[in-house]
């Protein structure tokens, strides 16, 4: 028993160590955000029916920035498009 009574300890300590609160997690688009950033409660699938809904198709890596905007890449008339969707619902080329 003594041989193992380091292990025991061990085990015991890291125990310890990982049942304390979890830390908060951090999604990768609020963690480039500032402190004061608020960020709504659009959905990936909210932005994809709203471009796909003004003539986009195979809508795709969709990404969410500090203000709120949605941007990705999308299909329209044959040709790829970098697409943004304002907080407001007005979907247009990102750059415009």
């Amino acid at each position: 028993m003594s041989r193992n009574l380091p292990v025991l300890a061990a085990a015991i300590l890291l125990a310890a160590l990982f049942t304390g609160p979890a830390p908060p997690l951090i999604g990768p688009a609020r963690a480039a955000c500032d402190p004061g950033d608020r960020i709504d409660k659009s959905t990936i699938d909210e932005a994809r029916q709203k471009i796909e809904g003004a003539g986009y198709r195979a809508v795709r890596q969709l990404r969410k920035s500090c203000d709120n905007y949605w941007h990705g890449i999308a299909m329209k008339d044959g040709n790829e498009i970098r697409v943004v969707l304002s907080p407001q619902g007005r979907v247009m080329r990102d750059g415009d």
